[in-house]
């Protein structure tokens, strides 16, 4: 794959705040920033809102069994060949806001089918396929945000794309609430149809919005700057083993909500308030710590932190063996809470910052990442429970976690401090 270029000119639709302004007031001073803001809170509330749901659904309004509702994870093995190719065609138009919208559009028709579905095959089905495609949505939003960042280079480029990721955590901090509360009202049925209207709704903030075809960290000729179109494979290798060893960190995240809350009820006997604490301890320490994690990047490196952040979910997932109450089920989910305060933030960077030619794909491949781990850790962590038993499958997290962490840090030497 010979890397084709085309030329295009970058245009800007308002006038930027100057560069020294801080990341918060450029958000509220840049249309793109601010709509995305919204929409990825309304996106992360859709989406946390039915990911405990789902197995329920299955069971309870599809009839399906415990291990046939367990198999329906590994649809997610097809959205990262949907994001790629999502993502390959939009670094190749630079339409990033057009793929998002289509891409959103396929997510409200797909939850609306996945709540009306008259057969248990089809949610099966419409998640290895049209969910699949909308799942490149929020690929293509942070794909057009590092482009307006590079088209308007900002000393806080960065920390815009950090700030912004916190939406996201901030709806994925309320949507279990809200998808618990309509479950119990109604039934699980409306929790999918709720997720589908949040993938229309997240439209809206963006609607009004037009941006030029453009990439980050271009070479500038007079207005004008060069669009790789194709990428090699050489250029693809690191983000791929970046996204391979992410991998781990979101598969302990699947064992963890599996089988903790088991753990606490059936082996720590604690109350549905100590266990709520518990659960609520990761969120309440990720959202202040992302903003904490960027400026640390700046001083030691971003993928010196990603490694950090994989030998504390060992940490986390180590508690978890040797809890005996509820002080380890919660310092555990503390530390887990640092690890995505630190993730959430820096890795979609990282991802675009080693495929800079073609941020579409990056973000497409890295944001599958949840995905995959999913599968991964659904397949692994049920063996492990069912050999190991409770709490001791929680070792086997701890492992690929503490392999991530070396990974990350041996990257981290050969690419350079600067990543």
């Amino acid at each position: 794959m010979d890397a084709q270029q085309h030329t295009l000119d970058i245009t800007t639709d308002i006038p930027l705040p100057p560069a020294h302004e801080n990341a918060l007031r450029l958000i509220l001073h840049t249309p793109l920033y601010r709509g995305a803001v919204v929409s990825l809170f309304i996106s992360g509330i859709g989406g946390a809102a039915i990911t405990p749901q789902i197995s329920s659904f299955l069971v309870n309004e599809m009839g399906a069994s415990l291990s046939v509702a367990g198999m329906y994870y590994l649809t997610s093995l097809t959205a990262p060949i949907a994001g790629y190719m999502v993502g390959t065609r939009s670094d190749r138009t630079g339409q990033r806001l057009v793929f998002f919208r289509i891409c959103s559009f396929l997510g409200f028709l797909g939850w609306l089918a996945f709540a009306y579905a008259p057969a248990l095959w089809m949610p099966f089905v419409i998640s290895a396929t049209i969910l699949a495609v909308a799942g490149a949505a929020m690929g293509q939003l942070f794909a057009a945000i590092r482009d307006h960042v590079a088209a308007h280079p900002s000393s806080v480029g960065d920390g815009v794309i950090a700030y912004i990721r916190m939406a996201m955590t901030a709806g994925w901090m309320i949507g279990p609430v809200i998808g618990t509360t309509i479950a119990a009202a109604t039934s699980t049925r409306w929790v999918a149809v709720f997720t589908s209207v949040c993938a229309l709704l997240q439209i809206l903030p963006l609607t009004a919005v037009r941006t030029s075809p453009q990439v980050p960290l271009p070479t500038q000729t007079g207005l004008s700057v060069q669009v790789p179109t194709k990428v090699t494979w050489s250029q693809l290798t690191p983000v791929l083993i970046f996204t391979a060893l992410c991998l781990n960190i979101n598969a302990s995240e699947t064992v963890k909500y599996a089988f903790l809350p088991i753990f606490m009820t059936d082996e720590l006997h604690l109350s549905a308030s100590l266990q709520g604490i518990a659960i609520g301890m990761q969120p309440f320490v990720e959202l202040p710590l992302i903003p904490v994690a960027f400026a640390l990047s700046h001083k030691v490196g971003s993928m010196r932190m990603a490694a950090a952040a994989a030998l504390i979910a060992a940490l986390g997932n180590l508690i978890f063996v040797f809890a005996d109450g509820a002080f380890g089920a919660i310092a555990g989910q503390a530390c887990m809470g640092v690890v995505w305060g630190i993730m959430a933030g820096l890795g979609i960077i990282i991802a675009q910052r080693l495929l800079p030619m073609a941020v579409a794909t990056a973000s497409g491949i890295y944001l599958n990442t949840g995905a995959i781990g999913s599968a991964y850790g659904g397949f692994l962590g049920g063996i492990g429970a069912s050999t190991l038993g409770l709490p001791t499958v929680f070792i086997l997290p701890a492992i690929w976690c503490a392999l991530a962490s070396v990974g990350l840090y041996f990257m981290s030497r050969r690419i350079g401090h600067h990543v």
